[in-house]
C-alpha cells in the first residue's frame, strides 16, 4: 500500500458537534484534543513522514471572544501535548498579532521531542495571505523558499472532517497537487476507520503530480 509521506488534517466540525450535544459552541474545541494525539500515532505507527494540523486561521479570530478564547486554548493544549511525543514539532502563525498565544512563541522554530521521529506543523492564526506575503518581494528565492511556511513539504493528502469540500486557505502552494478526502462525520467524533478509509482511498489514487 503506497502510504503518503505528508497528510494535512483539517479538524471542522467541532462547534456543530457542540451544538449536536446541546453544548455551547466554544465547548467543542476541547473535546478535538484526543482525536488529534490518536491520529497523530496513527500515522507514525503507519510511517507517514510529516503531518500537519489546521488550528485556527487569522480569519477564525473574528468570531465571538468566547469562541476564540476556546480554541486558542485548545490549540496551546494540543501542541503541548505534542511536545510529549517523538515528534520535530513547529508551529506556523502570524506572531506579530495579539491573537497569537505568546505560550506558543518557543515552537515557532523547529523543537525536536523524543526522538523526533515524525515532522508535526501546527498552523495557529494563520493566514494565506500572510504565508505569502514575501513571495513577491524577494525575487531571488523561490515561491516555496519564499513562504513564511517554507519548512513545510508539499502535502500529499489532506483529511478534513465535518463534511465541507473546501481547503479553507490551508497552505495553497503545498496543497497544489495534494490529494483531498472528505469525512462526514465531525471531528470530535474521530474514528481510526476514518483515518483508514481515507488511507485506501488514496491508495487507488492515480498520482501524476500533473506528469
Amino acid at each position: 500500500m503506497r502510504i503518503p509521506k505528508h497528510i494535512g488534517i483539517i479538524p471542522d466540525g467541532n462547534r456543530r458537534w457542540a451544538l449536536n450535544k446541546g453544548l455551547n459552541k466554544q465547548e467543542g474545541y476541547v473535546n478535538g484534543l484526543d482525536p488529534g494525539l490518536k491520529l497523530f500515532k496513527l500515522c507514525k505507527n503507519l510511517g507517514v513522514k510529516e503531518m500537519t494540523y489546521y488550528g485556527f486561521t487569522m480569519d477564525n479570530t473574528k468570531r465571538p471572544s468566547i469562541q476564540t478564547k476556546a480554541f486558542t486554548k485548545a490549540c496551546i493544549k494540543a501542541v503541548k501535548m505534542l511536545s510529549k511525543e517523538d515528534a520535530s514539532l513547529l508551529v506556523i502563525g502570524n506572531t506579530d498579532s495579539p491573537k497569537f498565544p505568546k505560550e506558543l512563541i518557543p515552537y515557532t522554530k523547529r523543537k525536536t521531542f523524543g526522538s523526533g521521529e515524525m515532522k508535526v506543523n501546527f498552523l495557529v492564526n494563520y493566514g494565506w495571505k500572510w504565508d505569502l506575503n514575501n513571495t513577491s518581494k524577494d525575487k531571488s528565492k523561490s515561491i516555496i523558499n519564499a513562504l513564511k511556511s517554507n519548512d513545510i513539504s508539499r502535502v500529499d493528502l489532506i483529511i478534513r472532517w465535518g463534511g465541507r469540500r473546501r481547503l479553507s486557505g490551508f497552505l495553497p502552494v503545498q496543497s497544489v497537487y495534494s490529494d483531498f478526502y472528505v469525512v462526514n462525520d465531525y471531528w470530535p467524533d474521530f474514528k481510526p476507520e476514518h483515518f483508514y478509509d481515507a488511507i485506501k482511498w488514496y491508495d487507488n489514487q492515480d498520482i501524476t503530480l500533473g506528469g
